[in-house]
């Protein structure tokens, strides 16, 4: 996909770090040329937003699986991949050959397998694969229980200026887990690991990080203890960071009342005392990227007992209206929302993107954040339907994108 004819996109809001300001965006050879207050040019193709918001295409870090129809459809131009591919992308070759699958319309950012077949224990040749298009390293679905193999990784990944993406679950502690013990637990008969496991994997991490000079980001924290370590560690300066996914702030483990395998995730949902301690993490800063999770899972996966069923969820289509709730319950402002969604998961990344500027690639996406619609699991655009929001009605609607310029 090429840009063929220079657009202006008059009449919108543009979103910008700083704030919300009324204007125009100019994209001409798939970048964005001017800003702000300005006219369309002799020959542009011109759209008028209608008060629309004018925001940077989403950047979803951690995702499990390439959909670009989903990603389309929730504004989302560029994805961070996870390594539990199969096989595990833990050789340049592959990790070469994903960085190049989703273009032109989409853009992969593979992350790197810290260990050779995800085992944990053997360091993969993470220099090699930075090479070959590797935008960190990651531990993939599971914690490294080796404390000397994680501080030779996170050595190793220093040294070359690599974020490493951690799993932050004591495994010796969540084992075959299906949720957080406690009540719900215990009243539905589910075998539980404490939600310590979460604090313990984080409090070794951040240690073995400090000591090793590295950048470490925890993909999803989603508890009050470990948000709490999260805290102290970035006081003292540490090169950490936060992410979580919309599910463990919209859901306690409430919604796993009634067995519907579509909530049992990895972390599983926690009390509703740490969905709202998450929710207090990103309006304090705490917390610096929400991505969506994306890991669709068929009915073979899912129409299976609780316990037995595979963790994940599809959350590409719904990951910016779920954000959005955040706007509207005024606990962030709209461009703190889209640094989360965007600003925030390219710059971990170290790609110009997420953010409206000159000279940035054209990723834009036009949304209408009043938009009504009910999440359906029948219709939607992922490989598989299964969302915890099954039937909740929701606003914010992605109604353009452009992808360099070209609309998708």
């Amino acid at each position: 996909m090429k840009q063929h004819k220079p657009l202006t996109i008059t009449g919108g809001r543009l979103v910008l770090a700083d704030g919300l300001s009324d204007g125009a965006i100019r994209i001409a050879d798939g970048r964005i040329t001017a800003l702000g207050a300005i006219d369309a040019q002799s020959g542009d193709e011109v759209l008028d937003a209608k008060g629309q918001l004018i925001a940077p295409g989403l950047v979803d870090f951690g995702v499990f699986a390439v959909d670009k129809p989903a990603f389309h459809f929730g504004g989302i131009t560029r994805a961070a991949l996870m390594p539990d591919q199969s096989p595990p992308l833990d050789v340049p070759s592959r990790v070469r050959y994903v960085a190049q699958s989703g273009k032109p319309d989409f853009w992969v950012h593979p992350l790197a397998a810290a260990t050779r077949g995800l085992g944990g224990t053997e360091l993969a040749e993470i220099g090699l694969m930075r090479e070959a298009g590797a935008r960190g390293v990651a531990t993939g679905r599971q914690w490294i229980g080796d404390s000397g193999a994680m501080l030779r990784l996170l050595q190793y990944a220093a040294m070359l200026d690599q974020v490493v993406v951690c799993h932050a679950e004591d495994a010796g502690l969540s084992g075959a887990a299906a949720a957080t013990a406690g009540e719900i637990a215990t009243r539905l008969g589910l075998p539980g690991a404490p939600a310590e496991a979460e604090a313990l994997a984080v409090a070794r991490d951040i240690a073995l990080a400090e000591m090793a000079g590295a950048r470490v980001h925890f993909r999803q924290v989603t508890t009050s203890a470990a948000l709490d370590l999260i805290r102290q560690a970035k006081a003292r300066g540490g090169l950490v960071t936060a992410g979580v996914t919309p599910a463990h702030f919209m859901l306690s483990d409430l919604a796993t009342m009634d067995f519907r395998t579509f909530a049992r995730l990895s972390p599983p949902l926690r009390s509703e005392a740490d969905r709202e301690a998450v929710r207090a993490a990103i309006a304090d800063g705490t917390i610096d990227v929400i991505a969506s999770g994306h890991d669709p899972r068929g009915p073979e996966d899912k129409r299976l007992p609780f316990a037995d069923a595979q963790p994940g969820m599809a959350g590409a289509e719904t990951l910016l209206a779920m954000v959005l709730t955040l706007v509207r319950d005024e606990l962030i402002d709209v461009p703190r929302a889209f640094d989360l969604v965007a600003g925030a998961p390219a710059r971990l990344l170290g790609v110009k993107a997420g953010v409206l500027a000159e000279g940035y690639e054209a990723d834009i996406a036009l949304i209408d954040p009043e938009k009504p619609w009910i999440i359906d699991s029948r219709k939607m655009e992922a490989a598989a339907g299964n969302t915890p929001f099954d039937g909740q009605p929701t606003q914010g609607r992605v109604t353009s994108l452009w992808k360099g310029g070209a609309r998708v």
